[in-house]
């Protein structure tokens, strides 16, 4: 944990760019904290999640306790943790654990596509991920402080032009990321 996966979960959360992450098959143990790091989470039909440390004597880690009060409440995620049950993916997808849930020969082209529309999106996304995920531990004033510092940054990029004019325009914008 010191030397590995912690260090591992830190850099993608202070990644600059959006994650996706696609589950396919079991997410269980520190491959659960893996795939509650991404910004959007797609996963296969036959998929599920699965907090098994109490069945050998572990607690969670990588993340997980910080992660699923924060994602799914208290009670579920005490519930995921204490009872080590499943967690199938349409429940996931309920609970607000994960975005979506598709058949499982569509999983990799789901999240391709949601990779591909983030990849080409603008150099904003870094900024409202960043802004997400600090969310989760700032007061309000300081979150309101920080965006207001964001939308400056951004408000001065040229995919913010770009944005502008395509929308008076009325044609889709073609971004840059810069």
């Amino acid at each position: 944990l010191e030397s590995v996966y912690n260090p591992f979960v830190k850099s993608l959360r202070d990644y600059p760019l959006p994650i996706v992450t696609a589950v396919n098959g079991v997410a269980a143990g520190v491959g659960c904290s893996l795939a509650l790091m991404g910004d959007i989470i797609v996963c296969a039909e036959s998929a599920y999640f699965l907090q098994a440390f109490r069945r050998i004597g572990l607690v969670p880690d990588g993340g997980s306790t910080y992660l699923l009060p924060r994602l799914i409440g208290k009670a579920r995620a005490m519930e995921m943790a204490l009872m080590g049950e499943k967690v199938p993916a349409k429940t996931a997808v309920d609970w607000g654990l994960a975005n979506r849930v598709v058949p499982d020969d569509q999983l990799m082209a789901t999240a391709m596509e949601f990779a591909h529309n983030l990849a080409t999106g603008p150099k904003a996304l870094g900024a409202i991920r960043k802004l997400m995920w600090e969310s989760l531990d700032a007061e309000w004033a300081d979150q309101l402080h920080a965006e207001r510092l964001a939308q400056k940054h951004a408000g001065r990029t040229e995919d913010n032009r770009e944005g502008i004019l395509a929308f008076l325009q009325k044609r889709p914008a073609l971004f840059k990321g810069r």
